[in-house]
């Protein structure tokens, strides 16, 4: 029954996803031709959640209803991936604040956005720990041990996958919905100001980390 249901209430949300990561993906292109970094910082970590959204969405309903046990588990273990590889630091660590900073972003909406990353973190470090060990053997590597493989596929819960993954969509959603006011605020006059004028800052910086 579910199998049945699930695609139908899953297709407006697939729609509207794949719509917004059509218009974010236009906007940060923009945004880093005109060289609005932090408007471009912000578009990027918001396309980087959504691509993982898309990714996971794609494989949730055949995780939780398929009836092969076997594709259960790889979509499952897919999702697990996903989850595992989203290199946090990389997309919002030291990058992301300064981009706050420089576009003059005010105290509440950063606390919100801190909030929010900080859901995703929670997420993704629950997975690591409960998870790590069957990411690693049985498909971002393979155990050499091929019995173990076999028995450690056989034994994943796929809901207690799909419950972690629901506290990891809670947090990455949260950040979304805080993005638009980012947006609004990096967007502004005084915020495009402030980044025009970080940038001979930023140049200079980059150019004494490149002669380091």
């Amino acid at each position: 029954m579910m199998r049945r249901v699930l695609p139908f209430k899953e297709r407006e949300r697939e729609r509207a996803v794949a719509s917004a990561l059509a218009e974010l993906a236009r906007q940060t292109a923009k945004s880093r031709r005109y060289g609005f970094e932090s408007s471009a910082i912000l578009l990027n970590l918001g396309l980087f959640f959504l691509i993982a959204d898309r990714d996971m969405q794609s494989v949730k309903i055949d995780a939780l209803t398929h009836p092969d046990p076997w594709k259960r588990s790889l979509c499952a273990r897919i999702i697990l991936l996903t989850i595992h590889e989203l290199d946090m630091d990389k997309v919002a660590g030291a990058k992301l604040r300064t981009a706050l900073e420089n576009a003059g972003v005010p105290d509440e909406a950063k606390r919100l956005a801190t909030q929010a990353l900080r859901t995703v973190r929670t997420a993704q470090q629950k997975a690591q720990k409960q998870f790590s060990f069957l990411r690693n053997a049985t498909i971002a590597h393979r155990d050499p041990d091929a019995l173990l493989q076999y028995r450690s596929i056989r034994q994943l819960d796929e809901r207690e996958v799909m419950r972690i993954a629901s506290e990891f969509y809670d947090g990455t959603h949260l950040f979304l919905s805080v993005l638009p006011l980012l947006i609004r605020q990096v967007g502004t006059w005084p915020g495009l100001l402030n980044q025009l004028k970080s940038r001979p800052r930023l140049a200079t910086e980059n150019g004494n980390a490149k002669s380091i």
